[in-house]
């Protein structure tokens, strides 16, 4: 899928040697450095970084210390960086549009975007992705008096948010590539670590982030539906907290565990993500009439086997986790590279954000 999506005016189509990708958490900020090898993609660094604390708004001169911040963690030599949006910062629809150029579609969703996006969203910057066809069910362009339209994948987010990210930047010393909706990192990563599956198979990306989950169904490498749950790790550990009487630190710690007294607790906390779940799979495959045949779950909360089973009984699909960093080349430093393996799911969507550069 590749899906670019910047938010920047023009957006660099060169092929950059090495990119900072950084997926700012509302916890913790994930980051990695890539590196281009003729046709293969290196992961050579990778960087966990307690996420700036603040009420409603970051200021660019906070941001840009923590861009500095992540810059240096990643011993990085190299200033290009792709910011990956968080989900409550930018909305994602998939929208018809007439075939037209695609500053035309910027355009037309900056003109009409209440109807397009069901939304009044004043001042923001929009894009578009125009999604390929299916190869197997060509467009018939002979057909008297056919309107031909695109599948799009549509985005927006406020100017303000972009300002204060490209000031961030520049503070920092780094150059901003473009800025990608953190939804669509799911997509562009599975796409590239498990191309067969993505190509023939109809399944549901799960991504458990802090304060969100989004939920993506892939129908034979069209994406179909996308949903953003407001249950997210953050909600399990606290009222896992609550419900046993320990402080949030422990629960963070035991959630990921198997202790049997965790089950019942965990279950009660689970169970609501897994409805909501449930409830946009089943839109999909009413709307379709076709099943989703499995899940894949990535975000630090798929450590959990517990929750995995939980999940699976929920929605009476087989939920696994999976690798992102498995189609990359790892050229990681001696700690980091026994540590990937366990930390791997979290830098799902800084993964999927590089390739929308590369």
């Amino acid at each position: 899928m590749a899906l670019p999506l910047p938010f920047l005016n023009g957006f660099s189509r060169k092929k950059r040697a090495q990119m900072i990708a950084v997926d700012l958490g509302s916890r913790t900020t994930k980051a990695a450095l890539f590196e281009r090898r003729g046709e293969i993609l290196a992961l050579t660094r990778y960087a966990l970084l307690d996420a700036p604390i603040f009420e409603k708004k970051i200021s660019p001169e906070l941001l840009a210390d923590h861009l500095k911040a992540v810059a240096e963690a990643l011993g990085s030599t190299t200033r290009f960086v792709i910011v990956a949006v968080g989900l409550e910062d930018a909305m994602v629809r998939q929208i018809e549009l007439p075939q037209m150029p695609l500053d035309e579609m910027r355009q037309v969703l900056k003109v009409n975007h209440k109807n397009y996006l069901q939304q009044d969203l004043p001042n923001h910057v929009f894009d578009c992705y125009i999604i390929p066809p299916r190869a197997a069910s060509p467009v018939d362009k002979t057909s008297p008096g056919a309107t031909f339209k695109f599948k799009v994948l549509a985005t927006a987010a406020k100017q303000q948010l972009v300002n204060d990210f490209m000031r961030a930047t520049q503070l920092a010393g780094l150059t901003a590539e473009c800025m990608v909706p953190g939804l669509i990192g799911p997509m562009n990563t599975f796409e590239q670590a498990l191309p067969e599956i993505y190509a023939s198979e109809t399944v549901a990306l799960v991504d458990i982030g802090f304060k969100h989950t989004s939920v993506c169904v892939l129908d034979r490498g069209e994406l179909a539906l996308t949903r953003v749950v407001n249950i997210g790790g953050d909600k399990l550990t606290t009222g896992l907290a609550e419900a046993m009487g320990i402080s949030y630190a422990e629960a963070e710690g035991i959630k990921v565990g198997m202790a049997p007294e965790v089950e019942g607790p965990l279950q009660l906390q689970v169970i609501p993500l897994g409805r909501e779940i449930r409830a946009s799979l089943d839109f999909f495959e009413h709307q379709q009439d076709r099943p989703v045949s499995q899940v894949y779950v990535s975000g630090a909360s798929a450590r959990s086997e517990m929750i995995l089973q939980i999940l699976h009984s929920e929605l009476l699909l087989e939920c696994k986790t999976w690798n992102p960093t498995g189609f990359l080349q790892l050229a990681l430093p001696g700690q980091q590279a026994v540590e990937v393996d366990h930390i791997g799911s979290q830098l799902t969507v800084a993964i999927g954000a590089a390739l929308a550069a590369f």
